[in-house]
């Protein structure tokens, strides 16, 4: 499991990136939500790396 979490805001970013964040649920800087560990959710975290913190549980 990822616990992953919004620390920069999405305003400004490729709309790839934004369209990556809302997908994982990710709307607000802040927001937490917690994803299962698969190949999907590792891609999309890495398209958006520096935006977010990860945390594997």
């Amino acid at each position: 499991m990822y616990k992953i979490t919004l620390v920069k805001s999405l305003s400004g970013r490729k709309p790839n990136q934004v369209a990556t964040a809302k997908a994982l649920g990710l709307k607000k800087i802040g927001q937490t939500v917690v994803k299962e560990e698969t190949d999907n959710i590792k891609g999309m975290i890495v398209t958006i790396a520096h935006m977010v913190k990860v945390v594997k549980e």
